[in-house]
């Protein structure tokens, strides 16, 4: 619409969750909301909600807590008890009112921080839903034309959609921006200032208060810079460690170890694991992890990297990209309880994503330079053909996800999809 702007307090963009969530509270008593602080999770959950408590905010939690906590979940179910986790007795209390109730659909828990393991000793199996929110995929924030459905990919569909114009700046400012329901709508500079702001929060505070350890800001920037450096690469902790004292640290490997924990805990870092199957020959499976920041936008900043930095090196603007699409996969996988793995064995054949679902899996590639494709396509090809598909079936599809050009599917039935073309 000519003249429109999006206004991040007033306007909604659609989420993949919405229609999730949906679904949970049809069928669970609560449903956990869980992700990085700044996805969105409090705006969706609101919109499905018939009350609100902002358990971190409100000045009547605390001295309610200590008279009786059952007051604060009175109100019009769906309620909603955003950043529970504030006031983690709540858990309990949510779990024996679900109980009580035998009913679904009674709460929304919203939480941007994983509790100490105890808080939640009780699974609440039947009771809970967990969903878990990430920032905005492309077609969430309106970056894809969402011509190519993932779901119909997996189906095996015909692919032919013209190239739609995504030139490499246009890329890199999407990388540097990230999927943040804020910066919709804001120039480049304040999008990245965002991002800047946001990292600062985290390495000044929210690190630190997640389970009450005071961290070094400067260790924990040091150690974000790293991971951002290692971004999409299945580099060591030892690598990691040395790479953060390299700038004139002394990080151990415990406490390296333990500031990555907190950043998990936080839902910053989302590791992508290795996919563990049978192979045909001898070679021995990878089980090490690929190194993820939950938006490359975070890896970008912590790097200082701007999008023309990017564009001058094409190598780590190509992990980014990956980083990008890894987290799309994630989200547009999730509709249907995909999970998304990487491949490589001790022979150096690699695949960069096994999307696995309950009932089926598919392997993708990831390039940047429409150059690349086909070589992309002949890797799947012949590393797809050292898997026992004995022990896990045939792929569903073999997909090269690509930074533009043509969507279409080839001979050998691979199929090539730009990222700015997929949809769930």
């Amino acid at each position: 619409m000519v003249g429109w702007k999006y206004d991040f307090w007033v306007d909604y963009l659609p989420r993949v969750a919405d229609a999730e969530l949906e679904r949970r509270l049809s069928r669970a008593g609560a449903v956990l909301i869980e992700g990085a602080k700044g996805c969105g999770k409090t705006r969706t959950a609101t919109r499905a909600a018939k009350s609100v408590l902002h358990v971190d905010t409100d000045l009547n939690v605390e001295p309610t807590m200590l008279i009786d906590p059952t007051l604060l979940l009175e109100g019009a179910t769906p309620r909603l008890l955003d950043e529970w986790q504030w006031q983690p007795r709540l858990w309990d209390y949510v779990r024996h009112d679900v109980d009580d109730r035998q009913q679904p659909g009674q709460y929304i828990l919203t939480g941007s921080a994983t509790p100490n393991d105890d808080v939640r000793r009780h699974s609440g199996a039947g009771r809970f839903s967990a969903l878990r929110m990430r920032p905005m995929s492309l077609w969430e924030s309106g970056d894809s034309s969402g011509s190519v459905s993932w779901h119909d990919l997996r189906g095996g569909s015909s692919v032919r959609v013209a190239a739609e114009d995504w030139p490499i700046r246009q890329i890199a400012q999407t990388v540097v921006r990230g999927g943040w329901p804020a910066t919709i709508g804001q120039g480049i500079e304040d999008s990245q200032a965002y991002v800047l702001d946001y990292l600062d929060l985290l390495a000044e505070a929210d690190i630190s208060r997640v389970d009450g350890v005071k961290r070094d800001p400067v260790r924990v920037r040091r150690l974000l810079a790293s991971l951002g450096r290692n971004c999409a690469t299945t580099a060591s902790l030892a690598t990691l460690v040395a790479d953060v004292n390299s700038a004139g640290g002394s990080l151990g490997r415990d406490t390296a170890a333990s500031y990555i924990n907190a950043l998990e805990r936080l839902m910053i870092v989302e590791d992508q694991p290795a996919w563990k199957t049978a192979l045909r020959d001898s070679a021995t499976l990878r089980q090490a992890p690929k190194h993820h920041l939950v938006c490359p936008s975070l890896a970008a900043a912590a790097l200082g990297a701007t999008a023309d930095k990017l564009i001058r090196e094409p190598k780590t603007l190509g992990l980014l990209f990956e980083s990008l699409a890894v987290r799309d996969l994630r989200v547009y996988s999730s509709v249907h309880r995909g999970k998304v793995y990487h491949y490589r064995d001790s022979r150096g054949r690699e695949i960069d994503a096994i999307v696995e679902y309950p009932d089926g899996w598919m392997a993708v590639e990831i390039k940047l330079g429409v150059g690349s494709v086909d070589a992309a396509c002949d890797n799947l090809l012949r590393v797809v053909s050292t898997i026992d598909t004995r022990t896990v079936g045939e792929p569903d599809a073999l997909v090269v996800v690509s930074g533009g050009g043509v969507a279409y599917k080839r001979p050998d039935g691979v199929a090539v999809v730009p990222l700015n073309m997929l949809r769930p």
